[in-house]
């Protein structure tokens, strides 16, 4: 897939807000400062679209953007570390599921992992999460260009060994640095394979 167009449609914390689902729609969330904005200006191509920060926690909306005005990205505050109140955390959290579990038009959730970091247990309680609500996803290793393809190829596989206690099989996983700009084509062929068998719901929520 060429990525033609990207532009930001709104922000909010309200789902009945969100755009209509009548196009196909995928997810990035991961822990704070795992490098999801960095990583959506990769894909997209563009510098600025989803802001970057130095200060873990920046994302706080439920931010839409449509590429290609065929699909939409979607950008959610990531889950962890942030400097916020323990109250702010607990009202993102609560519309960050509430999204994720009522929104009909949403197509795979692909979560970010640090590909420097072991497994982290706050990673695998959400992959465990989404697995126990049936929502497909995806993982994302990002910050490739940190470390030796050895290392990282060693994380993967321990991750998918962690995961493996909860699941059959494990999701596919993509391997990416927006630094050097890799590993991101096979994550935009994946969407539009998904998007070419989308069917829109018959009714809104």
């Amino acid at each position: 897939m060429v990525v033609k167009t990207a532009e930001f449609v709104c922000s909010n914390t309200q789902v009945n807000k969100l755009p209509a689902p009548n196009l196909p729609e995928y997810a990035f969330i991961g822990r704070s400062n795992v490098g999801k904005s960095s990583l959506i200006n990769a894909l997209t191509g563009r510098k600025e679209l989803a802001k970057t920060s130095q200060k873990p926690g920046k994302t706080q909306l439920i931010n839409h953007f449509i590429i290609n005005k065929e699909w939409y990205l979607v950008d959610l505050p990531g889950y962890g570390y942030a400097q916020t109140s323990k109250k702010n955390r607990a009202d993102w959290e609560k519309f960050i599921r509430k999204y994720l579990t009522t929104r009909e038009n949403l197509q795979c959730v692909f979560v970010l992992i640090d590909s420097r970091l072991e497994p982290q247990k706050i990673d695998l309680d959400f992959c465990c999460w989404l697995g126990e609500n049936g929502l497909p996803f995806m993982l994302i290793f990002t910050k490739a260009d940190k470390l030796s393809r050895v290392k990282c190829d060693q994380n993967m596989a321990k991750f998918r060994r962690a995961l493996l206690k909860w699941f059959e099989e494990v999701p596919p996983r993509f391997l990416t640095s927006s630094e050097e700009k890799t590993g991101l084509e096979p994550i935009l062929d994946t969407i539009a394979d998904i998007n070419a068998a989308f069917v829109p719901p018959t009714k809104s929520i």
